[in-house]
């Protein structure tokens, strides 16, 4: 299995953000660890500031642990989903970086992949428990497989992709990896649509793996809860990278009476940012601020 080695995508705007935490010395959650990419950029920048971290991957915990090592006992990893999370103090800063870091993409074994041929996993717990992508087709029925796909993958040739994984599994039964059930995703499109920089598969495996790991109800809880972590002025800011992310940070931001919104609209990837990290491509960055407590205000 290849090293962990992960690039912080916007790392440029959450460091602009974190210089308005209300005090250096505070905590600071990051809620999706990963390989510790932005926490060790930020406890460079605040060497007063605390790291709880949190994952449920146990690999990216890992190489989180040996990055962050030279900070010592400034840092503490949890293992756990940040939407079973309670922390022991209010915090100056949360942060959220959202959906599969490219490590998981590039170890086929996780079955996130399109392009590597692994089995139909897509779980962020590897090996853990809860259903994986290989049973959720083939317990769902045809209609309710095409619209889980169109509506979390936004996919407009849902009816056909789900009628076509319906039918062979019944011919075939179970695809053996990643890579069938690309191809046969990629065979309801039109041969002039298929050869796109967007992979064909993107958007129904964007959607499997939102389903298998209810990314969007478990964002909906973090939204909920989040505001609470933070102590008056403290920072809420998420990276997400995709419009479904996006639209439920942006409806929080706006209506949570706890919050102030910072960014009226979200910060994006430099040219220079793209060109060196494509993953950033469709990444965006909003901040919000709890409000002070009534009697400061």
């Amino acid at each position: 299995m290849p090293p962990f080695s992960h690039v912080p995508v916007l790392a440029d705007a959450v460091l602009d953000a974190a210089r308005q935490i209300p005090r250096s010395d505070g905590l600071f959650i990051d809620a999706t660890l990963g390989g510790g990419g932005h926490s060790a950029l930020l406890l460079e920048q605040h060497p007063g500031l605390r790291l709880i971290g949190l994952d449920q991957d146990a690999t990216a915990r890992a190489a989180a642990a040996e990055r962050l090592a030279p900070f010592g006992d400034r840092v503490s990893i949890v293992a756990t989903n940040f939407a079973d999370y309670v922390p022991p103090e209010p915090a100056v800063m949360v942060l959220a970086d959202l959906g599969v870091s490219s490590p998981q993409l590039d170890v086929a074994e996780r079955g996130f992949s399109f392009r590597l041929d692994g089995p139909l996993d897509m779980r962020m717990n590897a090996g853990g428990e809860g259903e994986t992508a290989a049973e959720l087709i083939d317990r769902l029925e045809e209609n309710e497989l095409a619209d889980l796909i169109y509506g979390y993958g936004e996919e407009r040739l849902s009816r056909r992709i789900a009628r076509r994984i319906k039918a062979d599994l019944k011919d075939k039964g179970s695809y053996e990896g990643t890579a069938a059930l690309a191809y046969a995703v990629a065979g309801c499109y039109p041969p002039k649509a298929r050869r796109v920089r967007i992979h064909p598969a993107t958007r129904t495996f964007q959607a499997l793996r939102i389903a298998v790991n209810d990314e969007l109800g478990v964002l909906d809880r973090l939204l909920q809860q989040a505001p609470d972590w933070l102590e008056p002025e403290g920072l809420l800011g998420i990276i997400s990278f995709h419009s479904l992310e996006d639209r439920r940070v942006k409806t929080a931001f706006l209506r949570d009476e706890r919050l102030q919104r910072i960014t009226r609209k979200p910060v994006v990837a430099t040219e220079q940012e793209e060109e060196a990290n494509p993953r950033s491509r469709s990444a965006k960055w909003r901040l919000a601020q709890r409000f002070p407590l009534l009697s400061d205000r």
